[in-house]
């Protein structure tokens, strides 16, 4: 049995949890969370009965199997680093925190201090196989374009772009690297940091963002082209009913990696 510490209980991870509710092969052993609320002690006592809500992983014989993020960009450093220095593998839902100046190379040192691993989910886009398999063969380009309602951009610099309230027709907002994009928009870099990150890097791979009305749900999609040939990928995204802000596909790319580990096939 799998015993894993889930860091988060908001909108991804308390529906992780529900998810992972009665798989035999997978045991939530802590809840990690700064603080605990009613609606939190509810959740884990419905989905995950035996497991503690706690502040911090686990250590020595109470350290977990994996640690799971779903909690935000301050959780990598604040739980996940320390857990991949004491041996203790991790993934990471948070990817476009690895945009930050360093925090790639934090993890990667903490990883191989504790000769483990961390592996970084796909979350909201697919084909991130196919696209690391590419970049063994040579990647030529990867482009990635995002697009949203115009409401989705409210509160980001978008707003100085054009008139949200008032399009008719989609606009671009911006152009630019996947590591411009994270500077730029960091509640919206998670999709372009995995994509940069299993491609051509963050300077690498090229950005766009559209404000379309035509839409109401978040678009992505993907054009690689190298040695392999070609490829490109659309999605559209439901967004999680607990949180229209995040993907449903985020939650479901964690509850893969999770049983991907515990169950005894995996694809």
């Amino acid at each position: 049995m799998l015993k894993i510490a889930l860091i988060g209980c908001g909108a991804i991870g308390s529906s992780v949890l529900e998810l992972l509710h009665g798989d035999a092969d997978v045991a939530v052993q802590s809840v990690v969370v700064p603080y605990t609320t009613d609606a939190i002690n509810a959740t884990v006592q419905r989905w995950a009965p035996t497991a503690k809500i706690a502040s911090a992983v686990g250590q020595g014989a109470y350290a977990p199997d994996l640690v799971v993020e779903c909690a935000g960009h301050s959780a990598i450093g604040e739980h996940v680093v320390p857990a991949l220095q004491r041996g203790v593998p991790a993934v990471v839902a948070s990817v476009g925190a690895l945009s930050e100046d360093g925090m790639f190379a934090a993890l990667e040192a903490a990883a191989r201090q504790g000769k483990t691993q961390v592996q970084l989910l796909s979350g909201a886009i697919g084909a991130i196989d196919a696209l690391a398999a590419a970049r063994i063969g040579g990647l030529d380009e990867v482009v990635y374009t995002g697009r949203k309602p115009p409401g989705a951009w409210k509160g980001t610099p978008g707003e100085k772009e054009c008139d949200l309230d008032s399009l008719k027709t989609a606009h671009r907002i911006f152009a630019g690297s996947a590591e411009q994009a994270a500077q730029l928009y960091p509640k919206n870099a998670n999709v372009a940091a995995t994509l940069a990150l299993a491609g051509l890097g963050l300077q690498g791979t090229k950005v766009e963002l559209y404000a379309d009305p035509g839409v109401t749900e978040n678009v992505h999609h993907v054009l690689a082209r190298g040695a392999f040939g070609s490829f490109e990928l659309t999605m559209r995204g439901k967004p999680l009913a607990a949180n229209p802000k995040t993907s449903a596909l985020t939650v479901y790319s964690a509850v893969r990696a999770i049983r991907n580990r515990a169950h005894a096939v995996s694809i």
